[in-house]
């Protein structure tokens, strides 16, 4: 047939006299008059009438020729033979392009294979088999006729009909028509061909494909995921697997997954394979006797197929759903790969959905990491069975693997919404009832929130606060507020969610943020943990703390502040929250503890009872004066007396000198009497009288070396040297000791007066004051940019810091300083 058609097209290139639409004849006889081919001998017929005319009009008309030079002869304007063989050169090059055209058309049928209408139901989809009366008028009416009927027979829905008067089953027809489909084109009215074998097919596939199954069936290989089984084969597929093993006289052993493998038997296989290589196989049978499945596999070598993917057909079942109940059961989860740890036995994958997180033990070998494609922060798709690991729910996977780009932002979008829902705080009234609170809610929820959704996510967290008794209590009032809610969505795990750490300096310094910023950086690569949230209590607020900040911005690492120190605009720019008083007018009488307590209620009021007594312990500790605190100590004086509460902080403040950079777990619960209350009262009495025994001790050695000097504002100045006259690298340390010092003066021997007390150190000065109107920050700021290369800074309250300072400028920086305390007003007493 091809030689025939290439013979045609070559006598209708060159032979002028064989007409075009003997092309067409021919393509017509031989094709027959169908719609198609007729469409298509119909264009090539006028694509020839065509090229024909225009020929003609150039040769026989030359005045529509342009002129073009010398070979044009004179008068009657006759063509040269030159551009006659020219032109019929165009035009046998335009006819073939034209016969090119319709050949593919007509070979290719995979291009241009169209419905067809079915010659059986005439296009309908349906065949009419019998007419008969109507059974609900009885055919009585002719078309269009009238007819009385019952109306407590007829439903709402045939209104219109009861009102026309038509009959509603038959629309007044009088007879009822009773069709089938046609079971040629099953209905649809159209016949299609596969576009492989040309075998009549009555629909498309679901991928609006036209081919036949069993063309389709040969063309697909399916790969079997790792949760496959043998439940999920299927005889007469094509599966790819890989050989496992060659037994001569036998065959081959291949195995399709983990889970499945069968036999090709030696007279099936057209080429014996190698022990690792792949194999595309035909199920040719599949025999089960009890738990044993045997597979008949067929070789086969397609030339053109794809790879279709079998996952393990089941449900989908929500985190938060699994219970112990479900122990053996077989699921499938969804979700975010939070963490990957390796342990000596399997990798647990720690995977988190929109309603909990969960454990997800895959094996390979001991010690080896499994799934190494599945890293943190992956959306994926695991299938495993439930199983009670000490008492918690685990995952022993069976399958995972990563989602499509689709799946992952339409889930991620599903987990972000339903983590914001349950993130959001609790919006209850606080214990005591300030406008300046009020006006810091918004501030409060939105670090509660902030802590909340880390939570959720299974963020890791690291709390550091001061190492004095208003920044322990306020690091514990968070602790106990977040613990069970990382406990409850960790299944248990703390150690790798939670971090405590105190800070001795009321700034974040670069020794603790190295550190943070060192842990942090070795979980992310050890287990693919995100990098944590960090809660800066009872400091944060200030410039010195920007140094750190710089630190974590690095890394992502976000920063919620809940401080009562003198805040500086610029640490704002590095925090996602942040709760101070000064920001609404209020100021340190407010502590840390005070606002942390509140903060933490607003977390999980659950913890109330249990922490009720903390602001009380904060502020007789930071010697607070505010009418917030004494509403707090008005909450707990049935439980604790004043001396009690400052016992309590007392404590906590020589004992964490002791502990020095470790959080000291258990030990300030039992300071704190969240455990056993007679453990506490020993604890307490015991820690109080070593403390007041080596503060009385300090103070004796002390007092006797204290300076006074009157300023010219009226204010007391005391000045001790704590470098020469007080015990070194014991307690009480500088701080604590200029302020027991200025306790003394102001209670008794300057009762009402303005004091200043400056403890000194080589490299320091301690400030504490009373009655005089300073700030502290703003006096640090001034003598950096006064005193070049004395390394000034610090900072604190505004009237209680410290100042650091390079030791060989010590006099200059000394000297100035009581310059600028001077300066400060003292308040005028009544």
């Amino acid at each position: 047939m091809f030689l025939f058609f290439m013979l045609l097209f070559l006598c209708c290139c060159f032979c002028e006299s064989l007409p075009d639409i003997w092309l067409y004849m021919c393509v017509t006889d031989y094709f027959g008059s169908s719609v198609l081919t007729s469409c298509i001998s119909i264009g090539i017929y006028w694509e020839g009438f065509l090229f024909i005319a225009l020929r003609d009009i150039c040769f026989n008309n030359t005045a529509l020729m342009p002129d073009i030079g010398e070979d044009v002869k004179t008068g009657a304007g006759v063509l040269t033979d030159r551009q006659i063989w020219s032109f019929d050169r165009l035009f046998v090059c335009l006819k073939a392009i034209c016969f090119i055209d319709s050949y593919l058309i007509i070979f290719i049928p995979e291009f241009i294979w169209m419905s067809e209408k079915c010659e059986k139901c005439k296009g309908t989809g349906f065949l009419t088999v019998t007419v008969e009366k109507c059974p609900q008028c009885g055919g009585s009416k002719e078309k269009g006729g009238k007819v009385s009927l019952d109306l407590m027979a007829l439903s709402e829905k045939n209104l219109s009909s009861i009102l026309s008067g038509e009959c509603p089953k038959c629309g007044g027809t009088g007879e009822i028509e009773h069709k089938i489909k046609c079971d040629v084109c099953r209905g649809s009215g159209e016949i299609y061909h596969c576009r492989k074998c040309g075998k009549q097919i009555p629909y498309l596939n679901e991928n609006n494909e036209e081919i036949c199954n069993m063309c389709r069936a040969s063309s697909t290989v399916y790969r079997l995921d790792a949760s496959c089984d043998y439940d999920d084969l299927g005889i007469g597929k094509y599966y790819v697997g890989v050989v496992d093993g060659i037994v001569e006289n036998l065959g081959a052993f291949v195995r399709l997954n983990d889970n499945v493998k069968g036999l090709m038997h030696e007279k099936n296989i057209t080429k014996m394979p190698e022990k690792g290589e792949e194999q595309i196989v035909y199920l040719k049978d599949m025999r089960k006797q009890g738990r044993d499945v045997k597979l008949d596999l067929v070789q086969k070598n397609p030339k053109e197929y794809e790879i279709s993917v079998v996952e393990k057909n089941v449900p989908g079942t929500h985190i938060g759903d699994i219970t112990p109940a479900m122990n053996g059961k077989l699921v499938r989860i969804r979700g975010e790969v939070i963490q990957v740890k390796q342990t000596g036995g399997p990798t647990i994958f720690t995977i988190s959905d929109e309603t909990g997180t969960a454990p997800c033990a895959g094996f390979s070998t001991a010690g080896q990491r499994s799934y190494a494609h599945i890293d943190a922060g992956m959306i994926v798709s695991a299938v495993g069975t439930v199983n009670l690991r000490d008492g918690a729910v685990q995952i022993e996977l069976a399958g995972m693997k990563e989602l499509p780009e689709e799946e992952k932002i339409r889930l991620l979008e599903i987990i972000e919404k339903a983590i914001d829902e349950k993130a959001t705080p609790h919006d209850i009234p606080f214990l005591a009832e300030s406008e300046i609170l009020e006006k810091l809610r918004p501030a409060m929820l939105q670090a509660a929130k902030e802590i909340r959704r880390a939570i959720f996510r299974s963020r890791p967290i690291i709390l550091r606060h001061h190492s004095d008794a208003d920044g322990i209590t306020s690091g514990m009032a968070i602790e106990k507020a977040i613990l069970p809610l990382i406990e409850e969505v960790n299944n248990g795990d703390v150690t790798h969610f939670y971090k405590r750490a105190p800070s001795k300096a009321p700034f974040y310094e670069l020794a603790d943020v190295v550190k943070d910023v060192s842990y942090s950086v070795e979980d992310n690569l050890r287990y693919g943990e995100p990098f944590p949230l960090i809660i800066m209590v009872d400091n944060g607020s200030t410039e010195e703390d920007m140094p750190a900040y710089l630190h974590t911005q690095v890394y992502g690492m976000d920063v919620v502040v809940i401080d009562h120190h003198h805040p500086d605009e610029a640490v704002d720019q590095f925090l996602i929250a942040h709760v101070n008083p000064y920001h609404v007018g209020g100021d340190f009488g407010l502590t840390a503890g005070m606002l942390c307590t509140e903060t933490a209620r607003l977390i999980n009021p659950d913890v109330t009872d249990q922490i009720i007594h903390l602001p009380a312990v904060a502020g007789v500790g930071d010697r607070a004066v505010s009418p917030e605190f004494d509403q707090y100590l008005e909450l707990v004086k049935d439980r604790y007396t004043t001396d009690d509460l400052k016992e309590m902080a007392l404590a906590l403040d020589y004992e964490q000198y002791w502990l020095k950079f470790s959080a000291g777990v258990g030990v300030i619960d039992d300071i704190l009497d969240f455990r056993d209350h007679d453990i506490h009262s020993r604890l307490v009495k015991m820690l109080c009288a070593q403390a007041d025994s080596m503060i009385r001790e300090q103070i004796d050695v002390c007092l006797p070396n204290v300076e006074m000097t009157k300023l010219k504002s009226g204010a007391v100045l005391n000045i001790i040297d704590v470098e020469k006259y007080a015990h070194k690298f014991t307690f009480p340390a500088p701080g604590k000791t200029s302020g027991e010092i200025h306790d003394i003066m102001c209670r008794d021997r300057y009762p009402g007066q303005p004091v200043i007390t400056l403890g000194l150190g080589p490299d320091f000065a301690v400030i504490r004051s009373k009655n005089v109107l300073m700030n502290i920050p703003q006096i640090v700021r001034e003598l950096r940019e006064e005193l070049v290369g004395a390394g000034v800074n610090g900072g604190g309250h505004l009237i209680v810091g410290s100042i650091k300072f390079v030791e060989g400028a010590k006099e200059t920086v000394v000297k100035r300083l009581i310059e600028k305390l001077a300066e400060a007003d003292v308040e005028k007493s009544e």
